[in-house]
């Protein structure tokens, strides 16, 4: 068997256990449908909660910025690729935290999958909630720190596991909002333990920032939270409506991140024309407050509307998970069955994405309902109607 064979073997082996993904070429995006094979397809597959992805002012600012700076950046931050859009981006973002500095990436993954391996290596230890975000757990295995995995916002096994370590440095890595699930994680007492133990605590929060907290300030704001030993990692690719990630923190570790994070020193920077679009963005995150009321309003009309009644079987399925956030999992279990829900919503005009290992644990492949401040009451009612038809 050659080893093109080995591939073709397993690939077969994924395509029989309803594994095997495929794309769809989307042509267009108006509002919250995407136009796919000449057909109009009302979205909730994409994580763009506050509707800005199309925003003119972001699209205005964008074009300002290939004007003035070119489509590409060449070359890392850390030669000429740090433009004064960079730096002025870095600012705004430190000043909308409140937090000291911030450092911008050009993707959120390689946020997380360099700074953790900045922040620890051989020697340390890196605590993993159980349900952590593959980029939080990527960083963990390249920083070769000893990883200790504790289950899913168990604060108690956090807690033994912190206790029995010696390791010289110790990282707590969490994701703040969780991205298959749609739960908060339990931010204070989770920082409460990292200062007690001397203890790093970062919090990703790709699915919180721009949606939960003061003007969309973030989990940490909603938790009002403020330490040194804090760390916040989000992402510009979702509720900002554009791309990258950055983190944000204490100066002194900021400097080192920047100093240390492979995946910033060895990587060409994001363009400029894109940094200028989320300077645009953060501005109407700041101000636009009804983008997070209606978002609010879209999440509490489905759960009303879909949730198991009074008596009924807690483990029926399908169900959706006690998520308060514009994600909203309909948990289905096995992955066929997952795809069959998907493909009759598909023949409705929704889509909506069938999530299966290794996303998610075997056995509760589920339905992501991702909601956004783009659609519509009637949106949402569509999405009610075609459920409730499948739950009878």
């Amino acid at each position: 068997m050659s080893f093109l064979d080995t591939y073709a073997n397993e690939l077969a082996a994924l395509d029989a256990g309803k594994l095997l993904r495929t794309r769809r070429v989307v042509d267009a995006a108006k509002g919250s449908r995407l136009r796919v094979g000449g057909r109009d397809m009302l979205a909730f597959c994409g994580n763009d909660y506050l509707g800005l992805s199309q925003h003119p002012a972001l699209i205005e600012a964008s074009l300002r910025g290939a004007q003035r700076y070119g489509v590409g950046a060449t070359a890392s931050p850390l030669v000429c690729g740090h433009s004064a859009s960079h730096e002025a981006l870095e600012q705004e973002i430190a000043n909308f935290l409140d937090l000291p500095r911030a450092l911008y990436f050009y993707a959120g993954f390689a946020t997380n999958v360099g700074i953790v391996p900045a922040l620890v290596g051989r020697g340390d230890a890196v605590f993993c909630d159980a349900l952590n975000h593959a980029c939080l757990i990527d960083g963990a295995r390249l920083s070769r720190a000893e990883i200790k995995v504790y289950p899913h916002s168990d604060l108690a096994a956090l807690e033994k596991l912190l206790g029995e370590s010696t390791a010289q440095r110790k990282l707590i890595a969490t994701d703040a909002v969780f991205s298959m699930d749609g739960d908060v994680g339990p931010l204070r007492e989770l920082l409460s333990l990292a200062e007690r133990h001397d203890a790093l605590l970062l919090i990703d929060d790709a699915h919180g920032f721009g949606v939960l907290g003061p003007d969309g300030r973030g989990t940490a704001a909603h938790f009002n939270l403020r330490s040194p030993n804090l760390l916040v990692m989000g992402t510009m690719s979702k509720a900002a409506g554009g791309a990258g990630g950055f983190v944000a923190g204490h100066e002194t570790m900021i400097e080192w991140l920047m100093q240390r994070t492979r995946s910033y020193i060895f990587a060409t920077a994001a363009p400029a024309m894109v940094t200028e679009s989320l300077r645009a963005s953060l501005k109407l995150i700041e101000t636009e407050d009804w983008r997070r009321e209606r978002l609010r309003s879209h999440t509490a009309r489905l759960r009303s509307a879909i949730a198991l009644p009074a008596g009924a079987d807690v483990d029926a399925l399908p169900r959706l998970l006690p998520s308060p956030t514009a994600i909203q999992p309909l948990i289905v279990g096995e992955n066929g069955a997952a795809l069959d829900l998907m493909a009759h919503l598909w023949r409705e005009g929704l889509w909506v994405p069938a999530i299966r290992p290794p996303t998610v644990p075997p056995g509760t492949a589920r339905l992501r309902i991702s909601l956004s401040a783009a659609h519509s009451d009637a949106d949402i009612d569509q999405l009610i109607t075609a459920l409730r038809v499948v739950n009878r």
